[in-house]
């Protein structure tokens, strides 16, 4: 089970890791690839888009951790009966 909650939190890292670093470069850059400037708004925008991509991953993550949090309860209360 440790080795379970160990990949959790590394997944979750990446993630978390990988949001940030590309919202950073989604912020930062004053012109895209197709020559338009980037305002405020289409930054945010941009960012919004960005963060709809991480919603799977985000589900499938949180789907985890209550699978994760369920079999601890249910191996502690076998643990009690015994």
């Amino acid at each position: 089970m440790k080795v379970s909650w160990f990949f959790w939190w590394l997944i979750t890292g990446f993630w978390i890791v990988a949001f940030v670093i590309g919202s950073y470069f989604l912020a930062q850059r004053e012109v895209d690839g197709a020559g338009a400037v980037q305002t405020p708004e289409i930054i945010l925008l941009n960012i919004l888009v960005f963060a709809s991509i991480f919603i799977l991953p985000l589900l499938i993550q949180i789907g985890w951790l209550i699978v994760m949090i369920v079999l601890k309860k249910k191996k502690k209360d076998a643990d009690v009966q015994t």
